[in-house]
């Protein structure tokens, strides 16, 4: 090895302080983040069981409304706020649920809370899929009204709290 090469590689010293530094950083951001996983109760967030829902304090009011609900006997959490295809669900989930964690973490939430845009897409979807004859039917009509230049009929702008009876 040539003295250029020798005086541009670190320490061996160096070398392993750099390597301890970022085995605790990674061990303790890994710890961390198991620790808030558990205590959340992340696990259930894995599962369809709508009382997962309600871990959050803040999601209380829409669990219960869900119970109270036409809903409650045909379709979970998930089956109105999840796409219905493997993938995109668990993309809706993870990014839902990394978001979620870091409002309440943090506590920058809004009450009573809102939807993203993204979810009002994804219950719109739910809604058209689990009510495809109906919707149609109505598609079908609403066409002429659109000639006029109305928008799109919206399943969720109408009918914002079928799922949760307040």
């Amino acid at each position: 090895m040539s003295d250029s090469q020798r005086a541009e590689q670190p320490p061996n010293n160096l070398r392993a302080k750099l390597a301890l530094a970022l085995a605790l950083l990674t061990g303790t951001s890994l710890g961390i983040g198991a620790y808030t996983f558990a205590y959340a109760k992340g696990g259930a967030y894995l599962t369809n069981n709508p009382s997962a829902c309600a871990n959050c304090h803040v999601m209380r009011e829409q669990f219960e409304g869900w119970q109270r609900g036409s809903h409650h006997a045909v379709a979970s959490c998930n089956d109105c706020h999840a796409p219905h295809s493997l993938v995109p669900k668990l993309f809706v989930k993870a990014l839902n649920g990394f978001n979620h964690s870091w409002a309440f973490t943090t506590g920058r939430f809004v009450e009573p809370i809102r939807t993203t845009s993204l979810n009002q897409r994804v219950t719109e979807g739910a809604c058209r899929h689990c009510h495809a004859p109906v919707v149609d039917a109505i598609e079908s009509h609403a066409r002429g009204a659109r000639t006029r230049g109305d928008e799109q009929v919206s399943c969720v702008r109408c009918h914002r709290n079928v799922g949760h009876l307040h």
